[in-house]
């Protein structure tokens, strides 16, 4: 390599030139000169030798061996057309599989967020362990304390919502965020156009400046290179824009919606709409924060301890001991992630056994394909070459093979990229940042090489190991394998069978679990109901908000309540806020209240955390959620009417177990605005409704009437012949032919946001379902294929006993039962790994132990009979063999 021929031509240009220089001497000394060149090379020697001992002392000799044997394995390979592609396709699914996988995985839990540093990121949260409220947000002084705390560089709240952008022929709902001006600095981030703000801006309300989207500016604004210093009118107030984001940046958001945001509006929080700072006023729901370099989050998170001890002996009356105040930090990529870092090791695990299966089969092909070789090895062997030489030469094959796999498993992922990620869930954090990059690549490769190496080791480890006599004596289809062979092949065979075991026992436990959500009573009847959304304008200055009271409010919510009934299908019609929507609000969307129960005030220092919705009169028919006791809402309760409320059994259960709750009085606080001055009463108990999570049943949940509050926020629910195309438009003109200003988005059903409320659990159930039928398949391919090799292998044997007179359904009880006795044997050790992987998915499960004996019992069978029909065609094949033919079979 690199040059050897012109060495070798040198020094074989060298040894002639010796020869003939002794060959000229001996002619001297009077020998002829046929005997002068015979004495001449017998006296330098084996020249062939001198010659392979030069070529070997270059340092390419291993390359020129591998590139040989790769040469090799491609001729053999393009021999045998048949084998290469089965095993080819074989690798192909289980690497494209696990690839694809892999790149959400990788972009989800291992690529570090993408912004400068992001271990120094962190999410800010207050937690109350006293009265069990995690998370319930911060108040202003809090942040201002953490800001001058010395720990960070920089702190900064978040406020996400919707806001309307109007001044074009038809308002648009887009998404807010309201930042404190350094949020751009803690995460270390430039625009394309423009500037961001001020890190040190000091204004206690808005600035009435923007950043937005590239989406923003190139949907709104066509890409406008002038936009800069433009105003844009959000919620009636004017906004100067001055920075345009790139077009790859996104939010720390754990979905989609939460991470495309369109528009940044920086803001003090002590100014107007925000009420006065207080401590115990939590009204920023979260926040992040850079730590300082040179700290880690352990160093830091224990000097917020000592502040957090230091601020309780300060402000005792606003930190009761009884609350137990926390603040921890967690790191952002934790909180982007949540919860679904078990669900996608799960399906990591899951393709990953696929692969496994993959390689188990495709070594049982080898195996076979090594076995009918056998003579060729042994004539090798014989010739010189040594065992280590030919282990190598199979591996080889076994490494092309796998590569040949990876390319066309990598070509099909990219074909059906698009496809791909249509089926992943828009919930599925970081979804934006999946691709299919380095990483990715360098992990399709090492997967294929590993799979090469798996598969190819077998055939290599059984080559050059029995007598080489009997081999070289076995000819044509006598060269069957050795009994060590066929103990391997059984062996892998039993391997890919528990596999698939373990594999279909998780699907059927994810999909019972899923089954039983979805048969579940919801508590309400979503079915012909559609729910639209719209959006009330919060000017900054609150005395321009025509919605500012209750008594303002209300006329209009009565008008679209009146003009919803005229659409033509609807039959019933209700408001509600966005927490109100069962199964479809975010965690933006609710409404958290601090709860104080009448007579026990002096119980609890620090009352406890409940989620408030609101919504009118006609919502509880609507959704057909029954009312157990007293009453429901009715139109004499309004601004001027004592303020009531409605709560669900566990809500009683949990505050009054042995009491009744009609007539008591409960103060709701808002946690995130003005507290209440007056008490509540309880006048009905609804029952319960799974309106948080098809999985909880139990969730204490507390309505008021939108008559006596003002949200926001508000969902239109009708009921009846709905169109799905002209309804939502027939609303949006009703709406707007009161308020041209507002915008009227989000139609949905509620059977859509049941199913959407699954997508998770749906995607994990389908991704695992759809790998168990591939294992499913690939193990019925593997045992027909052990078992058609085993009836080839004895087909002599048989044509002797069909000759001395054997009844065929003994042969067939022969064949079938060798193959059911891999199966169960197969399923026995499976069931056993089955056991110990289920309690890992145990969190993952509804309505179903890790343990059920109706799932194991229905996989186990259903894997057997697969098993048992794989059999069967070999066995079937085998019992018309005619004696005759069989007697002359080699």
């Amino acid at each position: 390599m690199f040059q050897r021929n012109r060495k070798a031509s040198d020094f074989g240009a060298e040894i002639e030139a010796h020869i003939e220089l002794e060959t000229e001497r001996l002619r001297e000394q009077g020998l002829t000169d046929e005997d002068a060149r015979t004495a001449a090379h017998r006296a330098f020697g084996n020249v062939t030798k001198v010659q392979e001992r030069f070529y070997e002392s270059g340092h390419w000799l291993w390359w020129d061996h591998f590139w040989q044997d790769v040469r090799f394995a491609a001729r053999m390979l393009r021999k045998s057309p048949g084998f290469t592609a089965i095993a080819v396709l074989t690798i192909a699914l289980g690497v494209g599989a696990t690839t694809a996988i892999f790149s959400v995985v990788d972009a989800t839990l291992l690529h570090p967020l993408p912004y400068p540093q992001p271990e120094q990121l962190v999410t800010i949260e207050d937690d109350l362990p006293g009265i069990g409220a995690r998370d319930v947000g911060i108040s202003v002084p809090e942040w201002h304390d953490l800001q001058r705390s010395g720990i960070f560089e920089y702190v900064t709240p978040l406020g996400g919502g919707d806001v309307n952008l109007t001044g074009s022929s038809q308002p648009e709902r887009i998404r807010l965020l309201t930042i404190a001006p350094n949020y751009f600095a803690v995460l270390s981030v430039k625009p394309q156009l423009g500037r961001t703000f001020n890190p040190e801006d000091q204004t206690p309300g808005f600035n009435l400046e923007v950043v937005i989207s590239d989406g923003l500016w190139k949907r709104a604004f066509g890409g406008d290179p002038h936009i800069l210093g433009k105003s844009v009118r959000l919620d009636n107030d004017l906004y100067t824009v001055v920075g345009v984001m790139p077009a790859g940046f996104h939010d720390p958001g754990a979905t989609v919606e939460q991470s495309n945001i369109d528009v940044w509006a920086a803001a003090g929080f002590a100014g107007d709409p925000a009420p006065p700072p207080q401590r115990n006023l939590r009204i920023l729901p979260e926040a992040i924060a850079r730590i300082k370099t040179g700290l880690t989050i352990t160093e830091a998170q224990s000097r917020v301890d000592a502040l957090v001890a230091s601020l309780q002996k300060e402000f005792p009356d606003d930190y009761p001991a009884q609350s137990a105040w926390k603040v921890r930090l967690v790191p952002l990529k934790q909180t982007v992630v949540g919860d679904v870092r078990q669900s996608l090791l799960l399906l990591l695990g899951a393709v990953g056994l696929v692969l496994l299966i993959s390689c188990v089969n495709v070594a049982n092909l080898l195996l076979a394909r090594a076995s009918a070789r056998g003579r060729e090895m042994a004539v090798r062997q014989a010739l010189g070459a040594g065992r280590k030489r030919l282990m190598l030469q199979l591996l080889t094959e076994g490494m092309l093979l796998s590569l040949l796999g990876g390319v066309v498993g990598l070509a099909l992922l990219f074909s059906t990229r698009g496809f791909l990620l249509q089926i992943v869930p828009d919930s599925l954090p970081r979804l934006n940042e999946v691709a299919i990059d380095w990483p990715v690549l360098l992990f399709a490769l090492a997967a294929s090489l590993l799979a090469g190496a798996i598969f190819g080791l077998a055939p290599a480890l059984h080559t050059g190991g029995g007598n080489l006599t009997d081999a070289l004596k076995r000819e044509g289809r006598a060269a069957t394998g050795s009994s060590e062979q066929t103990r391997t092949r059984r062996a892998l065979m039993i391997t890919e069978i528990a596999l698939s075991l373990v594999l279909m026992a998780a699907a059927g436990l994810l999909l019972r679990s899923f089954w039983d959500l979805l048969n579940v009573q919801p508590g309400f009847n979503p079915q012909n109901i559609m729910a639209v959304r719209t959006w009330l304008p919060v000017p900054n200055d609150p005395e321009t908000d025509i919605y500012r009271t209750t008594a303002q409010e209300a006329p209009f919510i009565r008008e679209i309540l009146r003009r919803g009934r005229t659409i033509p299908g609807v039959e019933e019609i209700a408001v509600g806020d966005m927490a109100a929507v069962p199964l479809g609000h975010g965690r933006d969307d609710l409404n958290p209240f601090l709860l104080v129960v009448e007579g026990r005030e002096a119980q609890s220092d620090q009352p406890p955390l409940v989620n408030v919705s609101m919504i009118t009169p006609e919502y509880f028919h609507l959704l057909a959620m029954p009312l157990l006791r007293g009453r429901l809402f009715n139109d004499s309760d309004n601004e001027n009417a004592p303020a009531v409320a409605v709560i669900n059994e566990a809500f009683a259960r949990n505050y009054w177990p042995n009491g009744d709750p009609l007539g008591q009085h409960v103060k709701l606080n808002n946690a995130r605005g003005t507290p209440a001055n007056s008490w509540t009463a309880i006048v009905g108990v609804i029952a319960n409704a799974r309106t948080e999570s098809l999985a909880e049943s139990s969730v204490p949940q507390i309505y008021l009437t939108l008559f006596q509050k003002h949200p926001k926020d508000l969902a239109i629910f009708v009921r009846g012949r709905l169109d799905p195309v002209a309804t939502p438009v027939a609303l949006r003109e009703q709406v707007q032919s009161v308020n041209p200003e507002l915008p009227v988005f989000g139609a949905q059903t509620l059977d859509e946001m049941v199913s959407a409320s699954l997508s998770q659990r749906r995607f994990s159930m389908e991704m695992v379902g759809l790998f168990a039928l591939t294992a499913l398949l690939l193990a019925g391919l593997g045992i027909y294929g052990v078992i058609s090799y085993i009836v080839s292998e004895r087909t002599h044997e048989i044509g002797i006993r069909l000759a001395l007179g054997a009844q065929r359904r003994n042969i067939l009880r022969m064949v079938l039962r060798q193959g059911l006795t891999l199966a169960v044997a197969g399923a026995a050790v499976g069931f056993v790994c089955a056991l110990l992987v289920s309690h890992l998915m145990a969190d993952l499960l509804y309505g179903v132990r890790p343990t059920d004996p109706v799932t194991f019992a229905a996989v186990a069978l259903l894997l057997i009979g697969v098993a048992a029909l794989a059999c069967y065609i070999p066995a079937r094949r085998a019992i018309q063999v005619d004696p005759l033919v069989a007697l002359r079979y080699e």
